[in-house]
């Protein structure tokens, strides 16, 4: 029997998935170049005509404007083998050779001449994005910030964290922070540094209370700024949020592994104890709550006993140069509020605990080791 519309009229095929994937996905890169272009003054914004979008079967480019057609067009590899972190940063150096050729004048320059360095200031676009023929997540895990050897030292005592003995494991984590918090005070001292920013998770139309509490946490002790940006979510076909954050290579690579670490920990352990029990998805959220509170807390009353208060000063005061590499970056920002109250306070608790004996071990340089497979240039 033919499907019916609600006119009476037979239904249309269901597409198949392959063709819906697609579609998403050209929707996808038409939503970021219209955030890409918020940057814009509104007259250049008005003036600057959207092109067309295409996925092109081919690992040479990433990506590639062309003036003719008045189309980008982007690899299939990239868009179905990496972040949509990493596809934005190619679609934004693409559109800022969009601007650069339609509106800048960069008639008669090289590529990535004048006009085109104009429009990735302009747009917030990486110019050296493909120059680089590494991804953005491979640059920040690889990048070589530290000559005098601290992220080494942070990777043995990182390590060290696996022991079985708990109060060795604490105080082998507890070095670490307090190595990074040195290190990263020794970088305030600096007057131009290197930022980056990434996404954290994927894009998606709700987030659960517990990753408000995540981002709060990454913010107060692990030397990055969070920040909850648009983006597209492909698996909607709609726009959604995601959870984006900024500093210096070597910041942005520790604060990625304690979230990644967190996120398993609590989904981990949430298995073990819902197993027979009939609980709602509030009371998961107060049980993953419960343990970042409590890792807090634990973090709160070691590093203050272990920490001149001057230092912690020093820390509780931010990074101005971070702060103005934000802004920059995000000039039109505001304050939104996520949270809501607990249901279940003994499930919440419970967290707490769990919380109170978590142990960060094995960070930066323990992950999946990078792909030494390089991504070509645009």
């Amino acid at each position: 029997m033919k499907q019916l519309n609600l006119t009476g009229m037979p239904a249309p095929p269901t597409p198949p998935k392959d063709n819906l994937r697609e579609r998403r996905i050209l929707m996808g890169l038409a939503h970021e170049w219209d955030l890409a272009c918020q940057y814009l003054e509104e007259d250049l914004r008005h003036r600057l005509p959207k092109p067309s979008f295409r996925l092109a079967d081919t690992c040479s480019r990433l990506g590639q404007w062309s003036p003719e057609r008045r189309e980008i067009s982007l690899s299939r590899h990239l868009v179905e083998n990496h972040p949509w972190d990493e596809v934005r940063e190619v679609l934004r150096h693409e559109t800022a050779h969009q601007l650069a050729d339609t509106l800048l004048g960069s008639v008669g320059q090289p590529p990535h001449g004048p006009a085109f360095q104009k429009a990735c200031l302009i747009l917030r676009a990486d110019p050296a994005a493909s120059a680089s023929r590494r991804s953005l997540h491979e640059r920040i895990q690889s990048h070589e910030t530290d000559r005098n050897g601290a992220r080494r030292r942070i990777r043995k005592l990182l390590s060290l964290a696996q022991s079985a003995n708990l109060h060795e494991a604490e105080a082998a984590m507890l070095k670490a922070h307090d190595l990074m918090t040195r290190h990263h005070l020794d970088a305030l001292q600096l007057k131009k540094r290197d930022f980056v920013s990434r996404f954290l998770g994927s894009p998606a139309l709700r987030h659960f209370r517990e990753a408000y509490f995540l981002a709060n946490l990454l913010q107060d002790y692990y030397f990055v700024q969070c920040i909850w940006v648009s983006a597209f979510v492909l698996e909607k076909g709609k726009s959604g949020r995601v959870l984006e954050i900024a500093g210096t290579h070597a910041n942005v690579a520790h604060a990625a592994y304690v979230f990644d670490f967190i996120r398993r920990f609590t989904d981990r352990q949430w298995t073990v104890y819902s197993q027979g029990r009939r609980l709602k998805r509030s009371q998961q959220s107060d049980f993953a709550v419960g343990i970042i509170e409590g890792f807090r807390s634990k973090l709160e009353k070691a590093l203050a006993s272990g920490t001149a208060p001057q230092t912690l000063a020093l820390v509780k005061a931010g990074d101005p140069q971070l702060s103005r590499y934000l802004h920059h970056r995000h000039p039109h920002t505001r304050t939104i509020q996520r949270g809501g109250v607990r249901q279940d306070p003994v499930v919440y608790e419970d967290g707490c605990e769990l919380g109170r004996e978590l142990v960060i071990a094995r960070g930066i340089g323990h992950t999946a080791k990078p792909s030494r497979r390089r991504l070509p240039p645009t």
